[in-house]
Order: C-alpha cells, then sequence, then structure tokens
C-alpha cells in the first residue's frame, strides 16, 4: 500500500513505444547536431569505438537491468515534471511494501553533459529499492539540445517537483536525500548553491524548495573545478572547444565551479544553508581524478559544511558506479549510502545481489573503458 496519493496507472506498452520513437527521432536529430560540433578527430572516434566495445561486454548485464526497468512493477517510468522533451521527466522507483513513509533519494546521472539519460540511475535504483528506499532518478536536458544553464534549471525543477511531491508517493520529507554520478554530481552540486542563493535573496517562504529539505548530498566521483578540467577533458577526447560550447564560454566555468563558488566571499553568508556532503570517489579515475573530490571537499570543509570523503583505492570511473554493482555480492558503495541514510536506526536486512556479468567481462570492460 502506497502512503499518501497514489501513482497513475503505469503507461501502457503502447505509450512507451510511442515515447521512446519520440525519443528516438529527438536524439537522432541531436546526434547530427553533435556531429557538427565534433568534426573528425582521432580521439573522439577512438572513444566512440571503446564504448561501443564497453557497451558490448557489459551487455549481458544491461539486458537484465533492462527487463527490470520495463517489466518490474515498482519502476514507474516518466513522471512528468517539466515542458522540454528532455527535462520533462523522472523515472520513480518504489519498494514492494510502503507501509510507512520510506526514506527518498534523488538520482542526477551522469553522461559528460552529453549522454545523460534517466535511466543510467536503474542498477544503483534497483539496489536501493531493495532495502526499502524510493529512488527518483531525474532526467535533463543534454547538449546540444541545452547548455550548462539548462542543464542546471532542469535539474532545479526536478528537485522542486521532488521536494513537494514525494510524500505522495510514500516518501518520508523528514529523509530526502540527493546523490548525483560524474557530471551529474557537479550538476546536483550547483543546484544546491543556486537554490542556496536564491533562498538568502528571497526568502524561504518565496522559494519553491531549500536545499536543507535534503539531509545529505552525495557526490559520486564528481568534478567541481571547470577550469582545471578542461585541459584535462581535453586530452581525454571531450575537445575543448566543445566543452566550452556546453559550458557557454569560457567566462562562465568559474559561474559554474562549486568548488570556486564556495569560496567566494560574497558566498558565505549562505553557506548554512547547504546539506551535509558525502563525496566518493576511486584513486584510479582517469576521466575525472580524485583530486577534483579532495580539493572540493577542502573548500566546502573550509566554508563551515559538514563533509565526509571517502576514496576507494584502485577504482576507476565506472567501477563504483557498474562493473562493481554488476559483478554481485556486498557492494562497499551501496553499503556506504544506505548506512549514511539509516544512521541513528535500523537498516533493513543487507541483499546478496546476483552477479550480472561474468568476471571475465567485466575485465575486458574495464580494459577497454572510454571513461
Amino acid at each position: 500500500m502506497i502512503v499518501g496519493t497514489p501513482i497513475e496507472q503505469q503507461p501502457s506498452f503502447k505509450a512507451d513505444f510511442q515515447h521512446a520513437a519520440s525519443e528516438t527521432y529527438l536524439i537522432t536529430q541531436l546526434s547530427f547536431k553533435l556531429l557538427s560540433y565534433l568534426g573528425v578527430g582521432y580521439r573522439w572516434v577512438c572513444k566512440l569505438m571503446a564504448l561501443g566495445l564497453y557497451a558490448l561486454f557489459l551487455m549481458p548485464g544491461f539486458i537484465q537491468i533492462g527487463w527490470y526497468y520495463f517489466t518490474s512493477p515498482c519502476v514507474h517510468r516518466s513522471i512528468v515534471y517539466g515542458d522540454q522533451p528532455r527535462n520533462s521527466r523522472l523515472d520513480l522507483y518504489l519498494p514492494e511494501n510502503l507501509d510507512k513513509p520510506m526514506p527518498a533519494v534523488a538520482f542526477v546521472t551522469g553522461g559528460a553533459w552529453i549522454i545523460g539519460y534517466k535511466a543510467w540511475g536503474s542498477l544503483l535504483a534497483k539496489r536501493l529499492v531493495e532495502r526499502d528506499v524510493i529512488v527518483a532518478c531525474i532526467d535533463y536536458r543534454n547538449f546540444p539540445q541545452g547548455t550548462i544553464s539548462d542543464m542546471v534549471e532542469d535539474v532545479g525543477n526536478a528537485l522542486s517537483f521532488f521536494c513537494n511531491n514525494i510524500a505522495s508517493f510514500g516518501g518520508d520529507p523528514n529523509k530526502l536525500f540527493l546523490a548525483g554520478q560524474s557530471a551529474g554530481a557537479h550538476l546536483s552540486s550547483c543546484a544546491l548553491i543556486i537554490q542556496a542563493k536564491k533562498q538568502k535573496l528571497n526568502g524561504r517562504s518565496r522559494v519553491m524548495w531549500t536545499p536543507s529539505q535534503f539531509k545529505m548530498f552525495f557526490g559520486i566521483s564528481g568534478g567541481y573545478n571547470l577550469l582545471e578540467l578542461v585541459d584535462h577533458f581535453h586530452q581525454r577526447g571531450l575537445y575543448k572547444s566543445i566543452f566550452l560550447s556546453v559550458m557557454e564560454g569560457e567566462e562562465s566555468l568559474p559561474r559554474f565551479s562549486p568548488e570556486l563558488v564556495v569560496k567566494r566571499k560574497d558566498f558565505q553568508p549562505w553557506m548554512h544553508l547547504l546539506p551535509p556532503a558525502m563525496l566518493f570517489h576511486g584513486t584510479a579515475d582517469y576521466s575525472i581524478p580524485y583530486h577534483a573530490t579532495v580539493r572540493f571537499a577542502d573548500s566546502l570543509r573550509a566554508a563551515g559544511v559538514k563533509v565526509t570523503t571517502k576514496l576507494f583505492p584502485h577504482k576507476t570511473h565506472t567501477d563504483l558506479f557498474l562493473q562493481d554493482p554488476m559483478r554481485g555480492g556486498r557492494d562497499e558503495l551501496l553499503e556506504h549510502i544506505v548506512a549514511l541514510i539509516y544512521e541513528g536506526e535500523d537498516a533493513p536486512e543487507s541483499v546478496v545481489s546476483e552477479q550480472l556479468v561474468p568476471e571475465i567481462l567485466l575485465q575486458l570492460a574495464r580494459l577497454v573503458s572510454p571513461f
């Protein structure tokens, strides 16, 4: 039984098919537009080929997660929260027995600000739902459909919907959490900072949601200082010209660099409005070096925000989020998150996860990963 207003009936297969067709058409258009930005370069061509191999090796896991995503009664897809084709929906994952209000996590997926999609959070959401946690996976416009301002706006609108409606779906409004992975961690932290400023300038009664409604922010493998990452991304295949187009020019980089924003003196009056942060990163992450998390944590700590970091030795950018969960058994990242969600109370028993991909394929995927 769901506490509060019952969720609307799951869309029919026909509706799902029509929505998928319209999104496929949109993505195809955007892909050709993106190609016009990319031009021809050996780095991105190599990355594209590596991505294909990476997906192929992990395909057994993707098929099983896809089956869960489209058939499980726990997954409520494409709940509307906005008015744009790619920023108008989120997926809601609900535990089977909602006999009392439960903790809820808003999750913002990664994707280099270009290939993000709400379904990318299915594996983490599945694991959390098994531990009696509601999860909302948020979609947002990607480049070239939108630039960084649009993405942050979309995330902010989705968080407003989440904070104001999650109780209707069985969520406990006193146990809300925000999580983001990679680009999603960056966008989430930007949204928190911008909303804190709005709250300070306009007053609590004149904003739709507040950062303090979240008990904690979980940042997973995020990058928080764009000025220090732009050349690194260029060397990794995300060319500087494209990255600056995504970020609305070089002059916008400091404004969308949370590490730099929290250091500014004019931001200090509203630092206390930010929730505590728990930042995770793998030390073998070559997509976004783990120093990005360490420096952001230092900046938050210096500004008076309660922050903790957890570094995972020898873990890459995708180990924490994909390969390790697909390996089955104990998921260290998940256990840390669940422990913090249920801190001070009895957490549901740990569920032994099944292995989704053979070990040899996981090792091959790690070897060719473009991330």
